[in-house]
């Protein structure tokens, strides 16, 4: 049982408590008189539980980045902040679309519920709209027939394993960011089933055209990142937000490093 799940039932339990106390339980007290513990402990608690799940069901969720896939620009540990209505307003727990405001844009850092398993919530970033041709090969993206341009900067020492990785800058439709290369991993093998008409081998590389209503995703850390490359695409009624902010890394504050808080790239 998720926590969207958890926090509506306390929701529906400490509302039915409200609802009794003022229509009924209050009737019985004196006036002054404060309210029995069972009714502290339920009814008290409905205006905060209501505020918690109005904002994370609707605006603002926090989330945990657990793994290393987007290195550099999100770490493991990053506490991070994600904008739930950017894409649109849905029902929580049922997902179901009420107003579509936004669609993503090449170069968000989106979070989405995992195509393969609903239940995983996964953060790359989107390179491929609908309709779009992507196409990766030799560690080079290249959208539409257009390359994303690279450059080459200095090299990326992780602190948690002091692995040494290329690191290049790309500049994605005015969207600065940094990915991360591995020399002589070999790129990826995707699943034919799950691509079907929609992608090809190529020497070196894939060939996709993104289908309707489905986003392309790739991981900053380009060689070990899970994504799209081996898994397919991600609907578009899987999107759970846009990610505006890293708000906490207790390595970061321990190192004294408190640039990367605030904003991602």
């Amino acid at each position: 049982m998720n926590f969207e799940v958890v926090l509506f039932i306390l929701l529906v339990v400490a509302g039915f408590f409200w609802i009794c106390d003022r229509l009924y339980f209050r009737k019985l007290r004196a006036e002054g008189e404060d309210r029995p513990a069972f009714l502290e402990y339920t009814a008290g608690f409905f205006p905060i539980i209501l505020i918690v799940f109005i904002i994370r069901s609707f605006l603002f969720e926090p989330f945990n980045i657990p793994s290393g896939s987007m290195i550099p620009t999100l770490r493991i540990g990053d506490l991070i902040l994600v904008n739930k209505f950017k894409y649109g307003v849905k029902l929580p727990i049922i997902d179901y679309e009420l107003v579509s405001i936004n669609k993503p844009t090449r170069g968000d850092v989106a979070v989405f519920r995992w195509p393969r398993d609903e239940s995983l919530d996964y953060i790359k970033r989107v390179v491929g709209l609908p309709g779009d041709i992507i196409q990766y090969k030799e560690k080079q993206l290249k959208v539409n027939d257009v390359i994303v341009t690279k450059s080459r900067t200095a090299d990326y020492l992780d602190p948690s394993t002091f692995k040494v990785s290329q690191q290049f800058e790309e500049n994605f439709q005015d969207t600065r960011y940094t990915v991360l290369n591995d020399v002589g991993v070999v790129d990826f093998y995707f699943d034919e089933k799950i691509f079907k008409n929609h992608c090809n081998r190529i020497v070196n590389g894939i060939s996709c055209v993104v289908p309707e209503n489905h986003y392309f995703v790739l991981g900053d850390n380009r060689d070990n990142s899970s994504d799209s490359r081996y898994w397919g695409f991600v609907p578009e009624g899987n999107l759970v937000g846009k990610a505006v902010l890293i708000w906490f890394n207790i390595y970061d504050i321990l190192d004294g490093h408190f640039g990367r808080l605030g904003s991602i790239n």
